[in-house]
């Protein structure tokens, strides 16, 4: 039974810590979630040095000279998207609030991975750019607000004094930050920001799979920037820059260490399980010669007693195994059951999640349970096979 335990304990801790592993990277994956991973957000900012004749404190704008800049002389962005931000009230019937408005591109909906359930209408298409459509998607937080129940799609709001009607509804929780109103860029652009200009430019970029990839791009685009803005290189205050698959691999390289440490402890439990079911059998053998002397000697074959000794070892290691292993599991399903009850009852936008799904894939397990099977089978075989080549008479006198 105590050998059994430490198999069962083996199997356990190894699901257990394996599962710990997983939830913490499943937890800061999906904190990564709000915005693609591979990408790139700048913002204007103000010049600090003096450059070429012009004076510091300069206030640095965008326009879309600098989104044809980034697209002529950078190869790796992909999806890029200008980004207008205001506050404006919004109103519907007798309800209103202040929320964001944000000008932006098709592109945006796939940079920052806004998600539309089925009857959650669309988000922002190049017709609505090119016609510069009075067009709005709304995060869900505002149509429960404005309309409560009612349906929003296709019914009209005031924006300032502008109505706009609404196209689709964003179900994705932002994790902070004020409910947004999300209109085409041409639009906000024509209404609001008749200057061309704006603060901030977001995009996806390719081929970045390292930190020295990452931060050489980063290089080359503060070069652009400043050639195109007219800024000294060095000059930190003039843009800022947020590269989210730098700090991504970063992140998930600590996060794969831990859980390569976290699985070597596991081995290291089912080793110990695998060693006390080796000794048992060792010791179960030897306390067993002089019965299998008298077997032997009353004809029973060597293959038989060979036999009855494996699959005692067998029912031992896939029995206490099989044990652990139901527990594990039941313990990882059982926290992964109450954070996602949490989750569905929590009312707050702004949570970061740190902990997610701390289940294990089946194929470790089995596999785990499997090498304890045959570690118990060598375990029982070996000494059992230099048993059953003692001379019966020997055998029988073995005390």
């Amino acid at each position: 039974m105590l050998t059994g335990l430490s198999v069962s304990w083996g199997i356990f801790i190894l699901i257990v810590l394996l599962g710990a592993g997983n939830g913490l990277s499943n937890g800061v994956r999906s904190n990564f979630n709000s915005r693609a991973t591979n990408s790139v957000q700048l913002w204007s900012g103000k010049s600090s040095m003096p450059y070429h004749g012009l004076m510091a404190n300069r206030t640095l704008d965008f326009s879309n000279r600098q989104v044809k800049d980034i697209d002529e002389q950078l190869r790796e962005p992909d999806k890029k998207s200008g980004i207008i931000d205001k506050q404006s009230t919004v109103t519907y019937g007798t309800e209103y609030g202040n929320y964001s408005l944000r000008g932006v591109d098709p592109t945006y909906k796939d940079i920052f991975n806004l998600k539309f359930d089925p009857e959650g209408g669309r988000f922002i298409n190049k017709n609505d750019l090119k016609d510069h459509s009075k067009v709005v998607v709304i995060d869900k937080k505002i149509k429960e607000v404005l309309f409560k129940k009612e349906p929003a799609l296709g019914k009209y709001v005031k924006i300032g004094s502008v109505m706009f009607r609404v196209i689709g509804i964003n179900s994705k929780k932002e994790q902070y930050g004020n409910p947004t109103c999300y209109i085409p860029f041409t639009t906000a652009q024509l209404i609001y920001n008749p200057n061309q200009k704006f603060g901030s430019i977001a995009m996806t970029v390719n081929g970045l799979d390292s930190k020295a990839k990452n931060d050489s791009f980063n290089k080359k685009l503060i070069g652009v920037m400043s050639r195109s803005l007219y800024f000294d290189p060095k000059d930190e205050q003039a843009i800022y820059i947020r590269n989210a698959q730098r700090d991504y691999l970063q992140t998930m390289k600590i996060f794969n260490g831990i859980t390569l440490f976290v699985f070597i402890i596991g081995i290291f439990t089912l080793i110990a399980g695998i060693v006390g079911v080796s000794n048992i059998m060792l010791v179960s053998v030897k306390e067993r010669t002089r019965e299998i002397g008298i077997r032997k000697a009353i004809g029973a074959p060597p293959g038989s007693i060979l036999r009855s000794i494996i699959i005692e070892s067998i029912l031992i290691t896939g029995i206490f195994g099989y044990f652990g292993m139901v527990l594990g599991i039941g313990l990882t399903e059982l926290v992964n059951y109450i954070m996602v009850q949490t989750a569905a009852q929590s009312t707050s936008e702004n949570d970061m999640t740190i902990f997610m799904n701390p289940t294990v894939s089946l194929t470790y397990v089995f596999i785990s349970t499997f090498i304890l099977i045959i570690s118990g089978i060598i375990a029982g075989y070996m000494p059992a096979r230099r048993a059953v080549r003692i001379k019966p008479i020997e055998a029988m006198r073995e005390e």
